[in-house]
């Protein structure tokens, strides 16, 4: 349940969600005099606001027990995940050390350095989750959130041009031809990409409060990306603590999403320096409390002139890099590498 939604009065809301408060979730831990001070109201106010708490925070203020529901089994998660169906990335060896692609219920973080692809890889992701499952895709439709205005639609369309014409070649060679999605053409490609593009933080947690609504009128679609998730949080913020609860929010509710929506999110991150043993290194943005909101975490880096992606986190894939190449088709194997897979 959102803040929003709590009977409680209208300046009441806008100091919790102004205090990073945008999900009753963050408030379960809180005390009254915790949540007074940070939003500098009395406890009295404060008892108020968690008393009404229950309604979908799952915390019993009265008793102080805790009310946790939905209990599943081990054998029923391992099913699950045996059933999880997965997005390819159009690079065979980045499928292979992802185990098929990128998968849905699961948040994905791929960062990297400038030029690297990240935006191509996005692009690509929301493109490819339109095939077919035989082809690799979901048949679904896609949400890219700009943030950084990095979108570029003609790339997009070279992209699904290029889609379009691999799907004719394997239609032509295989028997399992599907009707129906034979004759996707670039235009198609494009309608099912729904764009957002956001211009503050504010903006960006309106948007993704808002996707739970969205998102149970168009059950069709399958992927989330944002490009990236870091861009308005690297500005104009003095307090960490309020951009640390508003990231962990962020990050509760595209987990939650994927989970109860049945998709992939994946979210494009900027790099960093770090101070660490004596020289800078860089590391990806957002501190390392950021790297604990992701299931997987891909880093995507320079090896000389080739493009790796790497599993740096992941809780059922090993570490492994594999070459990938950005090719006018889009993301595709790097063909020049007869080394295509380092397992860690």
């Amino acid at each position: 349940m959102e803040v929003g939604r709590l009977p409680i009065s209208a300046a009441l809301k806008g100091k919790l969600v102004s205090a990073g408060y945008t999900s009753l979730s963050l408030l379960s831990s809180l005390s009254p005099s915790h949540l007074a001070r940070d939003l500098n109201i009395s406890e009295n106010e404060a008892l108020d606001i968690l008393k009404h708490a229950p309604l979908d925070g799952r915390i019993d203020t009265s008793s102080g027990h805790h009310v946790i529901n939905g209990a599943q089994t081990a054998w029923d998660m391992l099913h699950e995940e045996e059933l999880l169906t997965r997005i390819t990335t159009s690079s065979v060896d980045i499928d292979n050390i992802l185990g098929g692609g990128i998968s849905c219920r699961e948040v994905t973080e791929i960062g990297g350095v400038p030029g690297i692809g990240k935006t191509q890889l996005g692009i690509q992701l929301a493109v490819n989750v339109q095939l077919p499952v035989h082809c690799g895709g979901l048949g679904g439709k896609a949400i890219y959130i700009d943030t950084e205005g990095s979108f570029m639609v003609e790339r997009v369309l070279q992209i699904a041009e290029a889609c379009r014409d691999d799907m004719s070649a394997n239609n032509a060679l295989s028997q399992n031809v599907h009707a129906g999605q034979v004759g996707m053409q670039p235009k198609d490609f494009l309608e099912n990409i729904l764009y957002f593009r956001v211009c503050s933080y504010a903006e960006q947690i309106a948007l993704i409060n808002y996707l739970d609504k969205f998102m149970s009128e168009h059950k069709d679609v399958k992927i989330i990306i944002i490009d990236s998730i870091t861009f308005h949080f690297r500005q104009d913020f003095e307090d960490m603590a309020l951009r640390t609860r508003l990231l962990s929010g962020m990050a509760l509710k595209l987990m939650k999403l994927a989970k109860k929506f049945c998709l992939a999110v994946v979210l494009l991150n900027q790099v960093t320096t770090k101070f660490a043993e004596g020289s800078f290194q860089l590391t990806l943005a957002l501190g390392d409390s950021w790297s604990h909101a992701c299931t997987n975490r891909i880093i995507l880096y320079w090896n000389g002139n080739e493009r790796y992606a790497y599993i740096d986190k992941s809780p059922s894939l090993r570490s492994a890099s594999a070459p990938y190449a950005v090719t006018a088709r889009g993301i595709r194997n790097n063909v020049s590498n007869c080394k295509r897979i380092k397992l860690m």
